[in-house]
């Protein structure tokens, strides 16, 4: 299929303009991503309406724990990523040459529906490397009243963003470290990229959710930590939920597993700032429910994907009556 978003360059090359790389490919040249090919002097989409992971999934495993907490959403993806993450927790789909299926945008709305679904979250992979059929996908899914769910490293270009963004209702972005030379050494790109892409998201009034995976020694410096937990404090608010997760040895890493002490002490630290702040790949239970930021009142209780709602009334404060940034 013809990729959206290039341009012509002499000699039969092409310039993808979906992502920052802007990868120049020449005739049979794929970009970093591995799914975009100039074939004949054209840029051309090799996976579109291919699938490699499809399942009903608790929201919250997106991780999205503000957004309809305790429903479930058909969540699918397909191969190739953007970024080449030496840590990579799904590289058999983003790296490797999995099983695809074919799926149609038709056919997964129809299905979001039978399984009342609360909509279609592309996951799993990079969905910005989907970007033809996400959008396709995105479009029939609002008409269906249902809801659309990007999980990414949010690593696009400003105008492929915003055509996703009028579609988009909420994102998990990951923002792998606060520190360029992590980026581009391990993993290969480039942060900034990313801050824009929840600033635009955030802007458009998309719900928004930031995570990041402490990887062992690389990134889970606590004062590089303090200033990412700042930065979503000062531009997309204190009410922006934050995910710390627990890194396991994948792919070419293997470093050993976060240490617990680094998740609590960046816990702590980052609830200095922020209302919301959470632990996953690992089960501390206190790190993973909701508390009221006025009166400290539980009001949602986490248990593996287990949800409970005890101190909620709609999106208040059982207690004290404070309105939490939580969509119910």
């Amino acid at each position: 299929m013809r990729a959206a978003y290039y341009v012509k360059l002499p000699e039969n090359k092409v310039q993808c303009r979906l992502c920052p790389h802007s990868c120049v490919l020449g005739p049979g040249q794929r970009g970093i991503c591995r799914v975009r090919e100039n074939v004949e002097g054209e840029l051309e989409t090799h996976n579109y309406g291919l699938c490699s992971s499809l399942a009903l999934d608790p929201i919250e495993k997106k991780p999205l724990y503000h957004f309809y907490p305790g429903s479930t959403i058909l969540s699918v993806g397909t191969v190739g990523c953007n970024f080449r993450c030496e840590f990579c927790q799904n590289w058999e789909i983003s790296q490797a040459e999995p099983e695809v299926t074919a799926v149609n945008p038709e056919e997964l709305v129809r299905q979001a529906i039978r399984v009342d679904s609360l909509g279609l979250a592309y996951t799993y992979s990079e969905p910005i490397v989907w970007f033809e059929f996400v959008l396709e996908t995105s479009r029939l899914v609002r008409e269906a009243g249902l809801k659309n769910v990007l999980v990414t490293n949010g690593f696009i270009r400003p105008e492929p963003l915003s055509e996703l963004l009028e579609w988009t209702d909420a994102l998990n972005i990951d923002v792998k470290g606060f520190n360029r030379e992590f980026y581009r050494r391990v993993v290969h790109g480039n942060y900034e990229p990313v801050l824009r892409t929840a600033e635009a998201a955030r802007a458009r009034g998309c719900h928004v959710e930031i995570t990041t995976l402490l990887v062992t020694g690389l990134n889970d410096n606590l004062d590089e930590l303090e200033e990412l937990v700042q930065w979503v404090k000062e531009t997309l608010g204190e009410d922006t939920p934050l995910h710390f997760s627990r890194y396991f040895p994948q792919y070419k890493m293997n470093l050993p597993p976060t240490p617990l002490a680094t998740l609590r002490k960046a816990w702590e630290m980052a609830k200095e700032y922020l209302h919301y702040v959470y632990i996953g790949n690992v089960h501390i239970p206190e790190a993973n429910n909701t508390y009221c930021p006025t009166c400290g009142n539980l009001t949602i209780r986490r248990s593996g994907w287990a949800v409970t709602m005890p101190g909620l009334k709609g999106n208040r404060c059982a207690s004290c009556g404070e309105i939490l940034a939580v969509m119910v």
